[in-house]
């Protein structure tokens, strides 16, 4: 059974409500009853979307901003300030139509009006802010394939590719992209990132960072439901920054908060049952989301390392099959999520492969003998992971020193293990990839050489012409069909040098409370809020 509140946790807990609450009372005209509230238990760093690179960051951000298109539930691209657009035949020039109803939240920066709608020029304004290198936002590869990019009027936006890139729409809704008025950032500059004013649905009242974030709805906003009411429907959503976990559910099912995303292994017996469904005792107070997400969860090998085994294909391959992902997923998951037998691109993405990882524990050990008597000494490797997956991690040090692996764990904090694998300091890392797009490309990316870390993505420091060469072919083929069966093929290739372990594709599970209604989940655990109802 999951353990009570701390008494320290008990008043953050306290604490955290009763300036929601007096923030709420001091505001006119909200309904507690329609106020959406949930927990981070991971630091917001900033709301400016030039920095939105991870979920804590992204979720309140999307809430707050609009780009030019966005993602539905299924991850088709959908209009959003754009009202349509076109591509030349070649592939190159994107031509956005602008609607001419997007208004900037209210700021008396603005001047006497208050606010001003958004034209064609705040989005090269926005591209060039992302691209400068004094802002250094992380998200200035986003334009990496872009030549250059002009507003022949207020409504028209046109954008000029280097080369033709297939996945360039999808990788536009990622709110890096988001537009931002020049005269709110240039006002706050640094300071943006806590006086955040876009066109969302919601807007920015009020952050005290580690406590709480506030924000209210915005009468403004441009978007209708199919029945021509005017989103959002929620009058607040207040987010609370308590980071033990434990606290967070049990403020769930005291139904002080209304969402909790994800599954801890510290309850995860309580809620589920072995098989991964609700617990039946739970079925009437709460509701659960799960579908398909696109994150593979794998353990990265640094192939600069000098460590023999490292260097050796034969117990990479061991590693690989060495253990079962199907009682690792039914064992620490309860059945949440599915195992990365087919490669590094996850279920649902077009381009994943026919290749399996087929547990076969005899073979994993002839390989270990076969390396022994070619070196004389066992294999011993180290894995550095964060508290978050030591469990995993243990079970395959368990299964891997069944077949003569000895694996020695390094727990490290989570930003430390970060630095670590992007310098090369590492010599099995346990890692995620979430889709930044829904294009298998950002998968492949990770092991281009010419991404090699800690500049890029590649931190394993993979390296293949064939690979590169296939790479560079599939970023200029414009038939689907064409390209993902290149994405194939490269998948099938990197996989057979074996850089990586990969161990499962994750799922996304949410847990509401019965009264919430029009909560959606999308394969890229994307928060959106704009239609969800709170009922009574």
């Amino acid at each position: 059974m999951v353990k009570w509140l701390s008494n320290v946790s008990y008043l953050v807990w306290i604490l955290s409500l009763i300036l929601i609450q007096s923030n709420c009372n001091t505001t006119a005209k909200i309904d507690d009853q329609r106020v959406f509230r949930y927990n981070e238990y991971r630091n917001v760093t900033s709301l400016d979307p030039a920095f939105s690179r991870n979920p804590q960051n992204i979720w309140p951000i999307n809430q707050l901003f609009n780009g030019l298109v966005q993602l539905d539930q299924d991850l088709g691209i959908q209009p959003e300030i754009a009202k349509s657009w076109s591509i030349s035949q070649d592939g190159l020039t994107y031509t956005f139509e602008l609607r001419e109803d997007v208004y900037y939240h209210d700021s008396p920066i603005f001047g006497e009006k208050k606010t001003r709608k958004v034209v064609a020029s705040d989005f090269v304004y926005s591209f060039d802010r992302l691209k400068d290198p004094e802002l250094a936002s992380p998200g200035s590869w986003v334009l990496q394939q872009v030549a250059d990019y002009r507003a022949p009027s207020d409504q028209t936006f046109i954008i000029r590719l280097k080369n033709p890139f297939p996945a360039f729409l999808g990788l536009l809704t990622m709110r890096y992209c988001a537009v931002v008025p020049k005269e709110i950032t240039g006002h706050y500059k640094a300071n943006f990132r806590s006086n955040p004013i876009g066109t969302g649905p919601f807007y920015f009242k009020r952050w005290d960072e580690n406590v709480k974030l506030v924000l209210r709805k915005n009468p403004n906003y441009f978007e209708r439901d199919s029945e021509g009411q005017q989103l959002p429907y929620l009058d607040a959503i207040a987010i609370q920054f308590i980071p033990d976990i434990q606290s967070e559910f049990m403020l769930f099912l005291q139904g002080k908060l209304d969402f909790m995303n994800s599954l801890d292994s510290s309850y995860k017996d309580e809620l589920l049952t072995p098989k991964g469904a609700l617990q039946p005792k739970y079925m009437n107070r709460i509701e659960m989301l799960k579908g398909p997400y696109l994150n593979t969860e794998y353990i990265g090998m640094y192939l600069d390392s000098e460590n023999p085994a490292i260097q050796s294909k034969k117990i990479r391959e061991a590693l690989n099959i060495g253990f079962d992902r199907k009682l690792m997923i039914a064992y620490l998951r309860n059945n949440i999520g599915y195992p990365s037998k087919r490669g590094f691109i996850p279920k649902g993405l077009p381009g994943s492969n026919d290749k399996a990882f087929e547990y076969n524990p005899t073979k994993a050990a002839q390989l270990v003998n076969e390396f022994v008597k070619e070196r004389g000494n066992t294999p011993q490797l180290k894995i550095a992971t964060d508290a978050n997956y030591l469990d995993l991690c243990e079970y395959l040090q368990r299964e891997l020193q069944k077949i003569g692996i000895k694996i020695e764990i390094d727990i490290m904090p989570t930003a430390s293990l970060r630095q670590a694998k992007s310098s090369g300091k590492l010599e099995l890392f346990r890692a995620s990839w979430i889709a930044d797009y829904p294009d298998a490309e950002n998968y492949l990316s990770l092991f281009n050489s010419f991404n090699f870390s800690p500049n890029g993505p590649n931190y394993t420091h993979y390296q293949n012409p064939a690979f590169d060469r296939l790479y560079q072919e599939a970023l200029s083929t414009v038939s689907d069909s064409l390209r993902f069966e290149k994405y194939k093929e490269m998948d099938t290739m990197m996989l057979s040098d074996y850089p990586i372990i990969p161990l499962y594709y994750d799922q996304v599970i949410r847990f509401v409370q019965k009264n919430v209604k029009g909560m959606e989940i999308n394969p890229i655990n994307l928060l959106v809020l704009k239609n969800v109802k709170k009922v009574e």
